[in-house]
């Protein structure tokens, strides 16, 4: 469980275009199979965003940076990003990743890698710092935050709306991190929700395809725990053509792939999509998405060619988080 409450659906208007917000994880690079170090602190992968901001720029689309402590209090990493951002060609956040964020305190390992895991007071004393380092590197205090790894938990509603946030973006629909000690949101909506006053939850866009899809919340818990997994029950259902549950991200999917659950969601009345990536994507060989010059190439083009399509044939316009929050009644 999260516990994140639902107090109030945000409905979207039917006649809205589909909108499409991006959301980079903008943070250091580390290696994602080895235990948490808080000495992982390298931030050159910022210098590498320019080539998709580029493509992002040239379709009018505005993206939010949700920056970590690291990015934040690295001057030469904050300064490509402030001058992005003072040129209203994107919007800054918070991301917190509590291993390399001050005060340096409590356990470091997977369980406490998920920042709603930590006692509050704590949680709340590192999202101050990281508050206290955007501004000092931005000149201006971020409404919009999204938990390292996902991870919100009690008391992040109420350590937010303290900090002066609007905005949450950790939910991931239909997506249960329960096994490594995360948050299980297949209880949550996948639709935009108020989950405190004066605080809006837009949820990543995660949709499910296949032939069984309109009972998709039902039954992919069930290919998808602990026996389902050691089966590879969620794998033979995709390649049956059954059901498939599909995050919108050019990480680890085709075009056709994003496409195709846009189109999927679009028939079942979707018109918000969030597209979300990580920053350190765009270094070669900082993560597994891209290895090499070559696939970033075809990480770029999977983008451009995305954007292409929500912003052409699918009718869709380019929105920020701010915007959408404010369009939907939600203050922020």
């Amino acid at each position: 469980m999260t516990g994140l409450t639902v107090q109030r659906m945000l409905t979207v208007p039917a006649d809205w275009p589909p909108t499409l917000v991006v959301v980079v994880d903008t943070e250091e690079e580390f290696d994602w199979n080895a235990p948490f170090n808080p000495a992982s602190t390298a931030v050159t992968n910022i210098a590498s965003q320019k080539l998709a901001q580029c493509i992002l720029d040239a379709h009018g689309v505005v993206p939010t940076y949700v920056v970590d402590h690291p990015v934040a209090a690295t001057p030469a990493a904050a300064a490509v990003l402030r001058a992005i951002a003072e040129a209203g060609r994107c919007e800054i956040g918070a991301h917190l990743h509590p291993w390399v964020t001050p005060p340096a305190e409590g356990p470091v390992d997977a369980r406490h890698s998920y920042p709603g895991n930590l006692p509050p007071a704590l949680e709340r004393r590192k999202l101050e710092a990281l508050t206290q380092a955007i501004v000092a590197g931005f000149a201006i205090r971020p409404v919009v935050y999204k938990a390292g790894r996902y991870g919100v938990g009690p008391a992040t509603a109420g350590i937010l709306r303290e900090l002066g946030y609007g905005i949450d973006v950790s939910v991931v629909p239909h997506t249960d991190f329960s096994a490594d000690g995360g948050p299980d949101f297949t209880a949550l909506p996948d639709r935009p929700f108020v989950m405190a006053p004066g605080l809006v939850e837009l949820p990543l866009s995660v949709h499910f395809a296949g032939a069984l899809r309109g009972v998709g919340r039902h039954i992919y818990p069930r290919l998808s725990g602990r026996l389902g997994a050691r089966l590879h029950l969620p794998g033979i259902a995709a390649r049956l053509g059954l059901l498939e549950r599909l995050r919108l991200s050019p990480e680890g999917h085709r075009l056709d792939d994003m496409l195709r659950q846009t189109r999927v969601a679009l028939a079942g009345g979707a018109r918000l999509f969030m597209l979300t990536y990580h920053s350190a994507t765009l270094l070669p060989g900082a993560t597994g998405y891209v290895r090499d010059a070559a696939e970033r190439d075809r990480f770029l083009a999977r983008l451009d060619g995305y954007c292409r399509v929500f912003l052409g044939p699918l009718g869709g316009r380019a929105g920020t988080l701010t915007g959408i929050a404010a369009a939907l009644g939600a203050g922020a």
